[in-house]
């Protein structure tokens, strides 16, 4: 019976049209209510029959067990319902700015989101990362702002926000009914009438709005009528910006209709010019039909946003229209390994894929067998036999599929979407097996979470034999530390977390390397002259303008090779270089005893030649830090930025707290949660993430070199 229902489903998403189709996805702050809002969402859809509780860990979305237990959303979760008419693919995506990589590769592949606002805070510091993401895949957004029943909470400093700090042009569709213990429901500024809800959810087992008029609403409330009416003002003037049929009702003084607005609106969300905001409280079961009918009605589907472009082997552009019937051209976007398996998650833009098929991975060159397609549904999955344009899917036994690659059907033209770019890791620990027996194992283990997670690594120090994690943060090694002893039965042990230090030059010189090796018989040599400059944010450009015949063609390509690996061992204290511009200007060569082996060790004495003569320096990650703290606790917190060398770029109040924005080295932020902790009574907390390298003190670029021995 239940593989006759999973047909059944099936059966009923295939039969809706690429035009109801809407991949979303729900991005936001951690805490803002994002995984009770996809909770509710697949209630309402009949998708579930309870609604599970994240911070009872009975969250559906929230299905793997540290995330039960750390009460966040870690990994992006994705499922597909049906709303009405239309069919939604959903992905909940992380709040904790550690996972910022899994909302980056969930934005690639949508074509609209749902950005949950505490209705509290407004925008807070996670907010303006995720939306800077979706801006950069320009991604059509509809805000909700959430937790409207909780006191303090205030919808229209909310609204503004989106104006002060994303600047956004967020304008109200909606206007709450109540506000904190009296929200009772919503007034729809498209259609001008209420929706208002029983108070006692015990009454209506679904919690359905009682759609009325205006002047049904009870007059208690009368003052959030008359405020609708003036933001209901605001959104026509809003639309007569962008749209000539709204501009000419306005000049006429005429009312729009509601299929004007509504024509208006959703062609205006789709070109990114407005992002309407909706009130209500996920948890409390109030809006989120609204949110549902929003998706349905504003947020587009596959045949509303731009084509995606690749790129064929010949650098040409090809646009790929969502056709079902032409060739195949997909982008995996996530991996995820268990010890059943990987799975792999791919967005199609062109054609059709069946089921036992082959798919061609252009990067890797290798052919993959398709030996199951699923919808995933959180930690569910149900068969299906080919996914089409538009649709996103998943397929269970590719081996060399990783994040960003382009899949292409087998004897299909080889084409290239453009990759996903990631943030690299800024903090590493040592890692070792409690038994040496498990370390292949471990090694094994953490070799697929790389794959699973492009901003973790996992690689052994050359001098030390160490293995070594590194990440963008601490809560990201701790997750995958606990996932080996729990998921995978691997006892481990962690050094404490190290900083990942760049290297780069101050001067200008030019930089001589000389290899010269005679033993009898045959010998080495190799000679390069690089010139060496800084290189300012543009990290390694790597060039030559050698003239004449001082060094054979065949030897340039080593030369370069050579000193490109050079500076990946570093110069002063064996961190990678970056920033530096090389230029192979000169050299010499041996008719006899040259070699490529030679020119690359000639290299590699060049770059210890511009540690003498380039004056080299130790760059150290600076994290951008957002500091949430009680009033009274502001000048304490303050100084201590002050001790951790960092810089307080601005402060803003909210309420009673105060939010300071900083810039502190990593290196002075292991453990700040619990050291913030202490100093506000447990009241304050913080988000950080990273923001740029910047030269370290002489002092603590002494420190360094010392203790790299």
């Amino acid at each position: 019976m239940a593989m006759d229902n999973d047909q059944a489903r099936v059966a009923l998403y295939k039969a809706v049209p690429l035009e109801n189709v809407r991949n979303i996805g729900i991005m936001a702050h951690i805490d803002a209510g994002k995984t009770t809002t996809s909770e509710r969402i697949l209630f309402y859809t009949g998708k579930t029959h309870k609604i599970g509780e994240t911070h009872d860990g009975a969250s559906a979305m929230d299905f793997n067990e540290q995330e039960q237990k750390r009460g966040i959303t870690i990994y992006s979760a994705a499922t597909t319902c049906i709303w009405k008419d239309i069919r939604i693919n959903l992905i909940d995506t992380p709040g904790h700015v550690d996972f910022t990589a899994e909302v980056e590769r969930s934005l690639r592949v949508l074509d609209g989101a749902v950005c949950v606002l505490d209705g509290k805070n407004g925008v807070e510091p996670q907010t303006e990362t995720v939306w800077r993401q979706a801006d950069k895949y320009n991604v059509p957004r509809i805000v909700f702002v959430n937790k409207l029943d909780a006191t303090g909470a205030d919808y229209e400093m909310s609204v503004a926000s989106i104006k002060e700090r994303l600047g956004a042009n967020g304008v109200a569709m909606a206007y709450p009914v109540g506000i904190s213990q009296t929200l009772l429901g919503l007034i729809d500024l498209v259609e001008m009438k209420a929706w208002l809800w029983d108070k006692d959810p015990k009454v209506s087992e679904k919690m359905q709005p009682n759609i009325v008029e205006l002047d049904q609403v009870p007059v208690e409330f009368s003052h959030d009528v008359e405020q609708a009416k003036v933001y209901r003002q605001m959104l026509i003037e809003a639309l007569a910006e962008h749209d000539d049929t709204i501009m000419e009702k306005v000049l006429m003084e005429e009312e729009p209709t509601v299929a004007e607005v509504k024509a208006a609106l959703r062609k205006q969300v789709i070109a990114g010019q407005i992002f309407p905001t909706i009130p209500g409280s996920a948890y409390k079961n109030k809006g989120v039909q609204y949110i549902l009918d929003a998706v349905r009605d504003y947020l587009p589907s596959p045949l509303d946003v731009p084509a995606p472009v690749a790129h064929t082997e010949d650098g040409e552009e090809l646009v790929l229209n969502p056709d079902p019937k032409a060739p195949f051209v997909a982008l995996a976007f996530k991996l995820t390994t268990d010890q059943f398996g990987t799975l792999c998650f791919f967005r199609v833009y062109s054609g059709t894929l069946k089921s036992g098929s082959y798919v061609y991975n252009v990067r890797k060159g290798t052919k993959e067998r398709v030996s199951r397609l699923e919808l995933v549904n959180a930690d569910s999955h149900e068969n299906i036999t080919e996914c089409k344009a538009g649709e996103i899917a998943a397929a269970v036994g590719f081996s060399s599929t990783r994040t960003g690659d382009t899949l292409v059907g087998d004897g299909d033209p080889k084409v290239t979407l453009e990759a996903i770019k990631f943030q690299e890791p800024v903090i590493s620990e040592a890692i070792e097996p409690v038994k040496k027996g498990d370390q292949d194992k471990m090694a094994a283990t953490l070799i697929k979470f790389t794959e699973e997670d492009p901003t973790f690594r996992y690689y052994t120090d050359e001098e030390t034999g160490q293995g070594i994690i590194a990440g963008v943060g601490e809560l990201q090694l701790d997750v995958n530390v606990t996932r080996l002893k729990n998921d995978f039965g691997i006892e481990v042990r962690v050094g404490a977390p190290q900083v990942a230090y760049r290297e780069t030059i101050e001067g200008t010189g030019d930089c001589e390397g000389k290899y010269i090796k005679q033993s009898g018989g045959h010998g080495q040599y190799g000679h390069v002259v690089f010139r060496m400059e800084p290189n300012p944010g543009k990290g390694i450009e790597i060039g030559e303008q050698i003239t004449g015949g001082v060094i054979p063609k065949e030897y340039i390509k080593p030369s370069l090779d050579g000193l490109k690996d050079a500076l990946q061992r570093g110069m002063i204290a064996g961190y990678p270089v970056i920033d530096v511009k090389a230029t192979l200007v000169f050299g010499s060569y041996h008719d006899v005893d040259s070699s490529e082996a030679a020119y690359k060790l000639a290299s590699a004495l060049a770059l210890k030649e511009a540690a003498k003569k380039c004056t080299p320096v130790i760059l150290e990650p600076v994290v951008k830090a957002d500091i949430t703290c009680p009033l009274d606790y502001v000048g304490t917190v303050m100084g201590d930025v002050s001790s951790r060398r960092g810089t307080v770029d601005g402060m803003i109040q909210k309420a009673n707290a105060q939010v300071i924005t900083a810039k502190i080295p990593l290196a002075n932020m292991f453990g700040y949660i619990s050291d913030l902790r202490a100093m506000t009574q447990g009241r304050g907390i913080y988000s950080m993430e990273f923001d740029h390298y910047q030269k370290v003190p002489r002092n603590v670029q002494e420190e360094i070199i010392k203790k790299r021995g």
